[in-house]
């Protein structure tokens, strides 16, 4: 069975689909996956055995340049690829006009969305032959799991779901040393933590726990922080610049992950990390980290978060030391 998949972005939102593909192959082993993802999360999809192929798009960039000689073309090429296959069924997960036109519109085969009461911007359903209603009130990663039952046809698990990642970031250094992982950048100023409040809580872990904190960077910016919050502390490393499939084996490799509310969280709990991740203005209820071990630190504000108080969640972290 050969099935298109649309779920273009955000980063946590592609995350948040791969259990979906775990449940659909092992309920239909010989299922394939055509997953057509915005090009800056193309790395996401070929973690999963499940797909076949990944479809980049462009959407964010050629709108910048629509009439642009490199956007006709790429879209060219992009349609070509997209409609190289007749497929058993197409669903679209992300439920916006923009990605229904521009992507399940033109693959070819049975389409399968949100209804018009529950996709995320109701006129996208008109794009789809079948639609269902599937309730907001329950987290991104069930609603997208009931959405590939229903349209594929099997029972839906009644066990939490499995992003199926993790297996393919296999340990490779095993006389590697202790480590955690602080995800202190996030692209909203209201979701971030202080820069001290982050250097004392890697001071008590190092002076208790005696492990290393890596922190990773995207941009001049976060590095910057990275090497503000390292300063002065013997077992603080600042990683170099790294790919995302990189900073992944980073993170599995990790005892534990202390993060903010972004998609390197997503990719944490998605990799079965020990995660304990600080939500000040959002609400982690229906869009927090999922999966196993995940401890979700909510506060109104995230001034309002103590480094003691993610010091003393570490006891109900289940981290593994290596002797």
């Amino acid at each position: 069975m050969k099935v298109c998949l649309v779920k273009t972005s955000s980063m946590g939102d592609v995350l948040h689909t791969l259990p979906a593909l775990t449940d659909a192959q092992n309920a239909l082993p010989d299922i394939q996956f055509d997953w057509v993802v915005e090009e800056n999360f193309a790395e996401i999809p070929r973690w999963h055995s499940a797909v076949n192929q990944v479809i980049p798009v462009a959407i964010r960039r050629w709108r910048k340049h629509p009439f642009s000689s490199t956007t006709k073309h790429e879209w060219h090429a992009y349609r070509t690829i997209l409609q190289a296959h007749r497929y058993d069924a197409v669903i679209d997960a992300q439920g916006l006009i923009k990605s229904a036109f521009l992507a399940t519109r033109l693959a070819q085969g049975i389409k399968y969305g949100y209804d018009y009461k529950c996709a995320r911007e109701p006129f996208a359903s008109l794009f789809y032959d079948r639609k269902f209603y599937i309730d907001y009130q329950q987290h991104a990663v069930e609603r997208i799991r009931r959405l590939f039952a229903q349209s594929l046809g099997y029972t839906l698990p009644a066990s939490q779901g499995d992003y199926g990642i993790a297996r393919h970031f296999i340990k490779q250094d095993p006389n590697e040393r202790d480590y955690i992982i602080f995800i202190h950048a996030t692209t909203r100023a209201d979701k971030h933590w202080l820069d001290t409040k982050w250097k004392k809580t890697a001071e008590k872990i190092t002076d208790t726990l005696g492990v290393e904190i890596r922190l990773p960077w995207g941009n001049e910016k976060e590095k910057q922080r990275a090497d503000r919050i390292a300063n002065g502390i013997k077992k603080a490393t600042v990683l170099p610049k790294l790919s995302l499939t990189e900073l992944a084996h980073q993170i599995a490799n990790a005892n534990a992950v202390i993060s903010l509310d972004t998609g390197l969280a997503h990719l944490s709990a998605a990799l079965d990390k020990p995660n304990i991740t600080l939500y000040g203005p959002t609400d982690p209820t229906l869009i927090g980290t999922y999966g196993k071990n995940q401890i979700h630190l909510k506060k109104d504000k995230m001034e309002w978060i103590r480094a003691e108080d993610v010091v003393h969640l570490f006891d109900r972290v289940d981290m593994h030391f290596e002797a």
